[in-house]
């Protein structure tokens, strides 16, 4: 019996052919896959770097508001762009952040113009702990209802009130350092080491005009500093109480030595659209230099009930009274202004303004006054 053995069949050129373009054809789609997987890494390297460049520019913030005003009282009639203000800031970390404004007061500054450009705050401020932050810089006074938000569609009326004008030399921003820290749920308590007021005087007689007091932190005088403190309270939605007291070493930096107290106390309140705003401010200034035409007393207060029908429409009044030389009693100097008038918000942010004013006592005059303004 015989026994055959079959080799096995060598392949053709046309089976080896197929071979090489299979194999071919394998290591082309190997090569696509290799492409689309680097582009993959790519996008997501891009990715990546965006996200970074975003986080880095989300720790910038920019904001501002501006405000356009026509007053007529008793014919005289005047149209301005009171303020255009930005707001600019850099988060460092999150207990480490910088906030600055500056302000073009009046559309146009310079020799003769009536504007001026102002740096109004431009500070650093650091998280301590959860409940207490310093602040170092230049900043705004923690007094009052308007000098820390004074923003136009925060309050009614084109102009602000009279009070926060006059005894509170709003907007009123000194240079020092600051704590602000939380007491409890819904209380808080500031403390202030700033520079202080320098009164003008003429030849040596000083006039103990607050307002006009104001350095502005440009090369200020720094003889005598002043002292600021606040409690504030608005654990009850709605409400807010606050009281500040405010200590100038001298008025006058180092010249009478006329030290000076500031006494401030408000009330606001907010329940289904009604409101109302109450403040009281007042000086005590120990100098018989500013006694000597009574303004060694300096007080005043207004009253201001609202009602907000809805985000759109408020209605509002105000009475203000106050008096820059109270401690005079031999002529009258008090002054006394009523407002009446209405908001339209046709964006939260933004907001037209109208109101009628009456002011009597020692000034006399009658008008109207309309506004428009925006914060961003």
């Amino acid at each position: 019996m015989s026994c055959i053995t079959a080799n096995a069949a060598e392949p053709t050129n046309e089976e080896l052919r197929q071979l090489i373009d299979a194999q071919q054809k394998e290591i082309n789609e190997l090569k696509e896959s290799v492409k689309k997987a680097d582009k993959k890494a790519e996008a997501s390297v891009e990715a990546a770097e965006k996200s970074m460049n975003n986080s880095a520019s989300s720790k910038l913030s920019f904001g501002g508001y501006g405000e356009l005003h026509y007053n007529n009282i008793e014919d005289k009639e005047s149209i301005d762009f009171h303020r255009f203000v930005t707001f600019m800031g850099y988060q460092f970390t999150d207990s480490i952040r910088f906030f600055s404004e500056l302000e073009l007061e009046h559309s146009l500054s310079g020799d003769g113009k009536p504007g001026e450009v102002e740096l109004e705050q431009a500070y650093v401020e650091i998280d301590v702990t959860d409940a207490t932050s310093i602040k170092s810089g230049l900043f705004l006074v923690p007094v009052g209802i308007l000098n820390e938000t004074h923003e136009p569609p925060t309050f009614y009326g084109v102009e602000r009130n009279p009070i926060e004008k006059n005894i509170i030399p709003t907007t009123w921003w000194e240079a020092g350092a600051g704590v602000t820290s939380k007491l409890a749920e819904g209380l808080t308590a500031d403390f202030a080491i700033h520079s202080g007021l320098e009164v003008p005087n003429d030849a040596g007689v000083y006039d103990f005009s607050i307002r006009s007091g104001r350095q502005k932190v440009a090369k200020a005088n720094a003889d005598s500093f002043a002292y600021t403190a606040r409690i504030k309270y608005t654990a009850i939605p709605g409400l807010e109480l606050a009281a500040s007291v405010q200590h100038q070493t001298d008025l006058t930096q180092g010249v009478l030595n006329a030290d000076a107290n500031l006494y401030t106390a408000h009330a606001i309140y907010n329940v289904d659209g009604f409101g109302i705003r109450a403040l009281y401010a007042g000086w005590d200034i120990d100098s018989a230099e500013a006694e000597m035409n009574g303004q060694d007393k300096q007080d005043g207060f207004f009253v201001e009930p609202s009602y907000r029908f809805n985000d759109e429409f408020g209605i509002f009044a105000r009475y203000s009274v106050w008096d820059n030389a109270a401690g005079n009693s031999s002529i009258n100097t008090e002054m006394k202004q009523s407002n009446v008038g209405f908001n339209y918000w046709p964006h939260e942010n933004v907001v037209f303004k109208f109101d009628l004013e009456n002011r009597s006592g020692a000034q006399d005059g009658n008008g109207f006054n309309l506004g428009v303004g925006y914060q961003f």
